[in-house]
């Protein structure tokens, strides 16, 4: 289970993301709310957690306003979108009843509706989650796909979805200029991406879609590696050649493809945003020189790496 993500820090420095979690107090959201526009939505928490097997869950660390026993449960006030990008467990609530919940599932807890929600003790899980109320909050909760009486959403692999809430949990971290007021455009624009994804996933899923947007995700969750992408499609149980065949229908292009494009994304941010040298980029993209590295960009870019910063 992979417990950080890559990120980029305040001093444009490659860095991996640890794990965070920020709860603001009653005090912290009365001088926001007085001090600055908010959009209608304020975010009440946020934050990424890695819930190793065999450990009691919810850890010790959150406050007494959120923390929930399983015999229990609780009930919040404020809305939350809590998304799973690793393992499996259960969730419940007063309108659903049990259901079991793995990675790519998305569940919304709505305020004062009781609820309850663990890992499978052998497999643990990833979370990240955001908590928000404001009276934009809960016109865009009040939207057909978002119901309290079907509060898990299958949203698969969603890069985009990933991607804001990472952007999401730093722009909180660090607390920069107008950083309420971002983080509330972020919270809209992820509830925005669930809606569409709401909206895609009434249409059927086949084995083979399931297990592209997993291997998509390990694509993504390992980018740096010199995957196997035979291996992965035994771990889906699908036969390679069937797998790249499906993989390319979908997305139009191979596999082998799509995780050199990826690289070469990477790669192309970190010389934009970071003062690493190239050899350096190329190390860290797992290229294994930096003349094939190079040689590699230039192709996909039209440009060298050193000429691509340079512009």
């Amino acid at each position: 289970m992979n417990a950080s993500l890559i990120l980029f820090d305040q001093s444009n420095t490659l860095i991996d993301m640890n794990l965070y979690r920020k709860y603001f107090t009653e005090a912290q959201l009365q001088d926001l709310e007085d001090s600055e526009p908010n959009w209608g939505v304020n975010i009440v928490t946020v934050g990424h957690y890695v819930h190793l097997p065999h450990t009691n869950y919810p850890d010790t660390k959150h406050p007494a306003s959120h923390y929930f026993s399983w015999d229990a449960g609780r009930r919040l006030s404020e809305y939350q979108m809590v998304y799973l990008a690793n393992g499996r467990g259960i969730f419940e609530t007063e309108h659903s009843g049990p259901v079991e919940v793995a990675e790519g599932s998305l569940l919304l807890l709505f305020p004062h509706v009781w609820h309850r929600y663990r890992p499978q003790e052998q497999t643990g899980w990833e979370e990240f989650w955001v908590g928000f109320d404001g009276h934009y909050a809960e016109y865009l909760m009040r939207q057909e796909c978002f119901r309290a009486d079907k509060p898990v959403l299958n949203i698969g692999f969603n890069t985009e979805f990933l991607s804001v809430f990472i952007r999401l949990i730093d722009t909180v971290k660090h607390e920069g200029v107008a950083f309420r007021q971002i983080s509330s455009c972020l919270v809209i624009q992820l509830l925005g991406l669930v809606y569409a994804s709401a909206l895609l996933s009434e249409k059927a899923h086949t084995r083979q879609e399931a297990a592209i947007r997993a291997i998509r995700y390990k694509i993504h969750q390992n980018w740096s590696e010199n995957l196997d992408m035979e291996q992965l499609a035994r771990e889906q149980k699908i036969s390679y050649a069937l797998f790249r065949k499906a993989f390319k229908d979908m997305l139009g292009i191979s596999p082998g493809q799509y995780h050199l494009n990826l690289k070469i994304e990477k790669t192309a941010q970190m010389l934009k945003e970071t003062n690493l040298t190239i050899a350096q980029v190329a190390e860290r993209a797992g290229f294994e020189s930096e003349f094939y590295f190079s040689r590699i960009f230039k192709k996909k870019m039209g440009a060298a790496p050193g000429e691509f910063r340079k512009r």
